[in-house]
């Protein structure tokens, strides 16, 4: 096959809460994304990619069959389509959004203290596999009731005694009159590979696309704080910056007392913290945003 009709193809959501977070991270890896008439296939106009807009229930598959050499895609479906597999295996990095956690919930009244208080009683889930492994290591024996929505709402039906499902903020268990009481699984979107190497013309496409999704997703969050400060507090405050790994230390003209310090920081800086810099002495702080960053 002439090398000119190689396309590397990455599979991502359609819609959904991955959707739009997933298209940012393919444009901040400078992709231009070319939106056509199909609406299942995007093509990239500056590099030979095609993104194939799926359902995320069918990314796990479309990416173990070699459909597309990658996919994006949340930790909990993949797990959900592969209970019993080594996951670390199929996942290449994490991307650092779309954080869920999927926790086992009972209505207020309830009491509950821990697993075993789900002793033959029913749950119901649209992760049955996930739970189902749960509940196994933990020796607990209970009815899995798999549903495909409003799974909030199947106690109040009296479908079953407790639930397992997504939760984010907790608004929706609070409006259903229900708590999260154990967590079950933590999430957020992945991008995974397909089982089989990209075809030897497009590896430098893909190494390149590794390269830059890392350094957009190391970006996220991470800021530039420049500040100077006096020799004999430089200690704590380097130790006050957050998430500062071997920041740069520059003399400043005419100043022996005082030095610039140069740092990325991987933590937010929050206004309590520069109060913090200010106290222990440091001046003419400046935090900037880091719009990309390569290892």
């Amino acid at each position: 096959m002439p090398s000119e009709t190689l396309r590397l193809r990455i599979a991502v959501q359609k819609s959904g809460r991955l959707a739009d977070r997933s298209l940012e991270l393919i444009s901040g890896a400078g992709l231009r994304v070319m939106k056509g008439a199909n609406e299942l296939l995007y093509r990239i106009e500056n590099q030979p990619i095609d993104l194939l807009r799926v359902r995320d229930d069918d990314i796990p598959t479309f990416v173990a069959d070699g459909v597309a050499e990658l996919g994006i895609v949340g930790y909990n479906v993949l797990a959900e389509h592969f209970p019993e597999d080594d996951l670390e295996e199929r996942i290449v990095m994490r991307l650092g959004f779309g954080k869920c956690t999927l926790k086992i919930a009972v209505p207020d009244s309830v009491s509950y203290e821990g697993p075993l208080s789900l002793e033959g009683k029913r749950i119901a889930t649209s992760y049955p596999n996930i739970l189902g492994k749960w509940l196994k290591d933990r020796g607990v024996s209970a009815t899995i009731v798999e549903m495909r929505g409003a799974v909030e709402v199947a106690p109040r039906m009296k479908i079953a005694h407790a639930i397992c499902d997504l939760v984010s903020t907790g608004a929706t268990l609070e409006a259903n009159g229900m708590k999260a009481v154990d967590l079950v699984l933590a999430s957020e979107a992945v991008l995974i590979k397909a089982p089989h190497a990209p075809p030897a013309d497009l590896a430098h496409v893909y190494d390149m696309l590794l390269r830059r999704f890392d350094g957009v997703t190391a970006s996220n969050g991470a800021k530039y704080v420049m500040l100077n400060a006096p020799r004999e507090h430089l200690n704590e405050i380097i130790e006050l910056i957050p998430g500062a790994d071997a920041p740069t230390i520059m003399p400043l003209a005419g100043r022996e007392d005082t030095v610039a310090v140069h740092a990325v920081c991987q933590e937010n800086v929050f206004w309590d913290t520069l109060d913090k810099l200010k106290a222990a002495g440091a001046s003419a702080i400046l935090v900037l945003p880091i719009e990309k960053m390569m290892k």
